[in-house]
């Protein structure tokens, strides 16, 4: 059994990391750590895991690192910089912020706003979309979960790019994405009686910081710059985040094309052809359903992706990356089915 500790479990990511290692059969939690509810026992902060034998939460100086074999960092992006920069080098970190996404400093500072605070650490991490980056992954001893959004998007445009079947210049994805994405903090518009009811854009016009990953990767497999327009929008679900992506090109050699590249790939369905991904038939699973059609307009194609957020687009995505630094089966503890209804 591997030992594991979670730095910010009473967030939605760390709730979710614990149901699921919960009856994962090669991991054991050891340390919880909730900064604010330190002290209070899991039970208390989320009463659907009250059943678990879970240790209290605690503050993070109090774990004794020496008897864990990796670490979870659920926090929010600046702080895991400066949480991480201070744990023992000898320790495996999958961290599920924002901050070592972006390979490059300067373009972590662009879309985050401030200078970015452990380049030394910057170097060493490897990005965490599992599917395309699993030897490094398998190697690593930082892992950077991806952005929810940004694995829904690459999950249905990167082998286009790779197999070079879509114009690269007329990329639009369009998300809808559930309210748990925005994190469990108190905020105005996320109150029931502002969002039930409702929808609406965010982050609209290049503005949303999971372009900043769009923009790595996608100009890294093409070898130059691809820049998407990018839109989603607010959704009174709980979980789960389907993107409908425009793209030009044809339906029917796209569709092979991600049939042909996610042959094999445990967690990634791409349905028959006509047939469009939902959020429904993936929630609280770590599945990935993929959709293509094509459209009226000869020469353009639709693909839809649905993930769940909180699983594959974070948390399960975490752990099935640290099966991999741990030299676990990679499926260990994911095999989950989706809940229905």
């Amino acid at each position: 059994m591997q030992s594991i500790a979670i730095l910010g479990a009473s967030g939605y990511t760390g709730a979710e990391l614990v149901r699921i290692i919960a009856t994962h059969p090669g991991m054991k939690i050891v340390a919880l750590s909730g900064d604010r509810k330190a002290g209070m026992s899991m039970g208390e902060v989320f009463p659907h895991l009250r059943h678990l034998g879970l240790p209290d939460l605690c503050k993070i100086e109090e774990i004794d690192f020496s008897a864990v074999d990796l670490a979870f960092c659920a926090l929010p992006h600046a702080t895991s910089q400066a949480v991480i920069k201070e744990l023992p080098r000898t320790l495996k970190v999958v961290d599920l912020s924002a901050d070592f996404r972006l390979r490059d400093p300067a373009e972590y500072e662009k879309w985050y706003g401030k200078p970015h605070a452990a380049v030394e650490l910057q170097q060493e991490a490897v990005y965490g979309l599992t599917e395309f980056y699993r030897d490094e992954i398998r190697a690593a001893r930082l892992c950077a979960g991806t952005g929810c959004n940004a694995a829904a998007g690459q999950y249905a445009i990167r082998p286009l790019i790779e197999a070079g079947v879509i114009e690269l210049d007329e990329i639009v994805i369009d998300l809808k994405a559930g309210v748990s994405g925005a994190g469990r903090s108190l905020k105005e518009n996320l109150l029931h009686a502002e969002l039930s009811g409702g929808t609406m854009p965010y982050s609209a016009g290049g503005k949303h910081r999971h372009l900043g990953e769009f923009d790595q990767e996608f100009s890294k497999l093409a070898g130059r710059p691809v820049l998407v327009q990018f839109t989603p929008h607010l959704m009174p679900f709980n979980r789960g985040i389907l993107g409908t992506v425009y793209v030009r090109g044809n339906a029917e050699e796209i569709h092979a094309t991600l049939a042909a590249r996610y042959q094999g790939e445990v967690f990634l369905e791409v349905l028959p052809f006509g047939q469009l991904a939902s959020t429904r038939s993936v929630a609280g699973s770590n599945f990935v359903h993929l959709g293509v059609t094509g459209d009226r307009l000869p020469g353009r194609a639709l693909v839809t992706v649905a993930i769940d957020n909180l699983t594959k687009g974070s948390s399960g995505q975490a752990i099935q990356n640290a099966n991999l630094m741990l030299g676990l089966p990679e499926t260990m503890g994911l095999m989950l089915a989706p809940v229905f209804p």
